[in-house]
């Protein structure tokens, strides 16, 4: 069964947005992982995830109906 999350990304990651990111397509059990490979979205570039405003890791496991932000790291000094 397919289930839809809700798909942002900000700052430079903006480019790697498919055109379904407001519900877009997964299968449930699939990792966030698995969602940035989906993506062609390097690990190393996904610094922070939040899935629906919590703070979530690479192994979190997305069930359908989430909202998922990721950022890219924060430069500055």
């Amino acid at each position: 069964m397919e289930s839809h999350i809700q798909i942002k990304l900000f700052a430079t990651l903006q480019s790697f947005m498919p055109d379904s990111a407001e519900r877009y397509a997964i299968k449930p059990g699939m990792t966030v992982r698995t969602l940035l490979q989906q993506l062609d979205l390097p690990e190393n570039k996904a610094r922070i995830i939040f899935i629906n405003g919590v703070k979530a890791e690479l192994t979190t496991v997305l069930k359908g109906g989430e909202r998922v932000g990721i950022f890219p790291p924060v430069g500055g000094g």
